[in-house]
């Protein structure tokens, strides 16, 4: 009856938490030898929210994480020209939080292992591939140390990311990622908060783009918070870059003279910059959606399944719905191919829609229509654009994302509360 899980990340880990709490046995297989805190800021939208409250998370999360207020767009000289607010604020039912990714991973991590023991995550084992016999699924891993096993289980998810083994086999000719000229540099920074001390503010245009956002609540002795930042710039598409890692460290002088000018009575952005205590480098990558996810009893989740541009706050959100999903197709089809082709008709077509919208009409396209118009100068944002264009652009994004305000407070659990597997 196992469900077997390959990669022990975000995705891997809330299915895995999804799989316990309704009564599914399963395993996880992580490609590391140890599970660790890594990664910098990410946000994590209402629709998100409410699947780890579910998942009995609500304490720990509050524990981690800002509820964001508000989300604020601004030309590349800090004139202001929209702000929405978030969460509860915007009238959900929960509310977003901005979190660092690697407590958010540990969170989900320590949870698991409390509830189902240290025996429901092995480290060290990477997925090669995966073969269907009968009724089985089989995984097929290799140590760090050079050895070889196969698992079998009643279906395999494949959870390992961007550089999907699972995802290599289901769609052989698909190559690498793929970059389209964006290049991400982030850090955290111990600063002062701005705006209202929740608030989330994207900068510039997409040639020239910072974004920042607190991930904790200033310290009571010195109104110091961890400030999350993201600089990005855009560069020929040909041009050759390292392979995207999370963990290289950057150069300040390849990108920070190009944000000398992002100096505002409200943010520094410069000096943000410089009081980071580490910088790391990252090629904004995606995928091209496939035409499936599913062999068999074999499918996909997050990143292998439908890795975007994280430009619209849903990357890890969308994988945290995923598992809830898959959940909800367990109880209500079994562990078998069934459940994974509901899965995947369900989330298939939404994803692709997001990844494609994420290239050329995420949330921060508004942002560029107002470059082109006025260059970044204006009296007032009115003779530029309309609100009644600014608050469409908010509307249609959050509608092809999937959490649109009516639409995510109307939606029924996901998975029913007490819920069990059928031992059918």
């Amino acid at each position: 009856m196992t469900v077997l899980i390959a990669g022990g990340g975000i995705a891997g880990l809330s299915l895995a938490l999804t799989c316990h709490q309704i009564g599914a046995p399963f395993k996880v297989f992580e490609s590391v030898a140890r599970i660790r805190p890594l990664g910098v800021g990410i946000n994590l939208q209402p629709s998100a929210v409410r699947e780890l409250i579910d998942l009995g998370l609500e304490e720990r999360l509050e524990q981690i994480g800002v509820r964001t207020r508000d989300y604020g767009m601004y030309t590349k000289r800090g004139l202001h020209i929209w702000t929405e607010p978030r969460g509860t604020w915007a009238g959900y039912r929960w509310p977003q939080y901005s979190v660092h990714r690697g407590l958010l991973h540990m969170m989900l991590h320590d949870t698991l292992i409390e509830r189902a023991g240290a025996g429901s995550i092995e480290c060290g084992w990477s997925a090669t591939g995966f073969g269907n016999e009968g009724e089985q699924a089989v995984l097929h891993l290799r140590h760090s140390d050079g050895r070889l096993r196969s698992e079998r289980g009643k279906v395999l998810i494949g959870a390992d990311g961007i550089h999907s083994a699972i995802r290599r086999q289901i769609a052989p000719g698909e190559g690498e990622p793929r970059w389209g000229g964006a290049m991400l540099w982030r850090g955290t920074t111990r600063a002062q908060p701005f705006k209202t001390g929740a608030s989330m503010v994207m900068i510039g245009h997409s040639g020239l783009r910072f974004v920042s956002y607190p991930i904790s609540r200033p310290d009571p002795a010195t109104g110091l918070a961890t400030i999350n930042w993201i600089a990005n710039l855009q560069y020929d598409p040909d041009q050759a870059w390292n392979k995207e890692d999370w963990n290289r460290e950057a150069r300040l002088d390849d990108f920070l003279p190009r944000f000398e000018g992002m100096r505002f009575d409200w943010l520094d952005v410069p000096a943000l910059v410089r009081a980071a205590d580490k910088v790391y480098e990252y090629p904004m990558v995606d995928r091209d959606p496939l035409d499936r996810w599913t062999v068999g009893r074999v499918s996909l989740m997050g990143d292998a399944a439908h890795a975007a541009y994280p430009v619209g706050s849903n990357g890890a959100g969308s994988a945290l719905i995923d598992a809830r999903k898959l959940g909800r197709a367990f109880l209500d089809h079994g562990l078998g191919p069934q459940a994974l082709q509901a899965y995947e008709a369900e989330m298939r077509p939404i994803t692709s829609k997001v990844v494609l919208t994420n290239r050329v009409a995420g949330p921060d396209q508004i942002l560029d229509v107002v470059e082109e118009r006025c260059g970044g100068w204006f009296e007032r944002v009115e003779d530029v654009i309309s609100q009644q264009e600014l608050a469409e652009h908010a509307a249609r994004y959050k509608a092809i994302a999937g959490y649109a305000v009516e639409a995510t407070n109307a939606a029924a659990a996901t998975v029913p509360a007490g819920a069990q597997l059928s031992a059918a």
